[in-house]
């Protein structure tokens, strides 16, 4: 059954007025807001620190962090931009503070369109998205959050920005020199085919959460 608050079900509150009503005290709105969006937090966090421990450590830290801050929230994005910002920084501080360093053996000379496959076979598809979750660990932690919401998550570019709080063109570069370096580490699947970015090799292990 739904819980009313104000004349409208919880479930039926846009973001911002759980947000709002989570400030001011409701009991059941950022559950709510959880509830809503903790799949797709998850998939960043995964996507972006490549351990399922540490990925759960940053999100629930996030979430934590959220709680608190609610109050301070502008209004002047979305409220899943804010959330996805708050995600993204608490993996940047989960590195930081284990001073993982990712290895960057590679140069510039070629891009992630030459190697990732066009359409991948369903039955090496587990395989493959291990293999390009591994190779994200090894390029530049700004490198690799770009490509995990533009490619990975769907993000357009100027959202992305948002939510790392960077220029779209720091975005565009980002992305590119990402694709650039992940080029040499995939490069085993040259002879699958051709495909158009990081999404491309991921979509044959089904469809983000």
């Amino acid at each position: 059954m739904a819980i009313m608050r104000g004349g409208r079900s919880v479930e039926a509150a846009p973001d911002k007025e759980l947000l709002r009503r989570h400030a001011d005290g409701d009991p059941d709105a950022f559950s709510e807001l959880v509830q809503r969006h903790r799949d797709r937090m998850w998939a960043v966090a995964l996507r972006t620190l490549g351990d399922q421990e540490e990925a759960a450590d940053a999100l629930q830290e996030a979430f934590l962090s959220a709680y608190r801050a609610a109050g301070r929230f502008r209004g002047d994005a979305a409220v899943t931009t804010w959330l996805h910002r708050i995600v993204v920084n608490a993996c940047l501080d989960r590195l930081r503070r284990r001073s993982i360093r990712p290895v960057v053996p590679m140069g510039d000379d070629a891009t992630l369109d030459s190697v990732a496959p066009k359409n991948p076979d369903p039955t090496s598809a587990h395989e493959l998205s291990l293999d390009v979750s591994d190779a994200l660990q090894r390029i530049p932690f700004e490198q690799r959050a770009a490509l995990v919401l533009v490619d990975m998550m769907g993000y357009a570019v100027d959202d992305a920005a948002k939510v790392l709080e960077v220029p779209p063109g720091t975005i565009k570069s980002r992305c590119a020199r990402g694709r650039a370096r992940l080029a040499p580490l995939l490069g085993h699947l040259r002879n699958q085919g051709a495909g158009s970015d990081v999404r491309s090799a991921e979509e044959g292990g089904g469809k983000p959460a």
